[in-house]
């Protein structure tokens, strides 16, 4: 399988979010990733369901929801409804994560876990074959723009074993600090899907640089 791109509407023009979505639309992107934030989990808040709702109406691409939230299970139903079509909790968020993922899945949607830099993969192992995705943060989580944790290569590594191990499906997603320049070494130890932000919307030319994140 090529490696999948899902540009995070973190960093994008909030006051031309149609045009962003648009532009995302006519590139060679795969996902559109959503960072929800609550000012709880981490330290900062971005959007809720009239936004996301908004976007599900003129996106083409699926909607890769990623909840940096407390209390997840509380808002399952209202993310589908919104228009979520992967929906990724936090390990660290989650008291009862096995119920939390059937829940997801019970609802249709594609089911991941994330983790924070810290967190050791290994807490995973009982859950992974059955998730669709893990989010590997390669940053700590809350704000865009930030450089890559040198270690999230270790991490990645031991991760690609764990899912080997297990017979896990999952795909390994990354996000945090994902460029052209580090793209290709993210590959080799394992990445699947790239979250990538001001990469792509700092870019004179996103979609061109879209192009050139997928040819990598």
């Amino acid at each position: 399988m090529s490696h999948l791109i899902a540009p995070s509407i973190l960093t994008a023009n909030f006051l031309e979010l149609r045009k962003e979505v648009e532009m995302i639309n006519g590139s060679e992107a795969d996902w559109l990733h959503l960072d929800i934030m609550d000012g709880v989990f981490v330290p900062n808040m971005t959007f809720g369901f009239p936004v996301i709702k908004l976007i599900k109406e003129i996106s083409t691409k699926p909607l890769d929801t990623h909840l940096m939230i407390v209390e997840p299970d509380r808002h399952l139903e209202s993310f589908l409804a919104a228009g979520a079509d992967m929906l990724t909790v936090h390990y660290e968020a989650c008291t009862h994560l096995d119920r939390t993922i059937d829940t997801i899945k019970s609802l249709g949607m594609k089911a991941g876990v994330a983790i924070n830099p810290h967190t050791s993969v290994q807490l995973l192992e009982n859950i992974l074959p059955d998730l669709d995705l893990v989010l590997n943060m390669t940053v700590n989580p809350g704000y865009g723009a930030q450089s890559l944790i040198e270690y999230s290569y270790r991490k990645i590594r031991q991760l690609r074993e764990l899912i080997a191990k297990t017979g896990s499906n999952a795909l390994i997603q990354i996000d945090g600090g994902v460029g052209l320049a580090n793209l290709a070494g993210l590959k080799e130890v394992g990445v699947d899907v790239f979250v990538v932000g001001n990469t792509v919307f700092a870019s004179d030319d996103p979609v061109q640089t879209i192009r050139q994140l997928k040819e990598i």
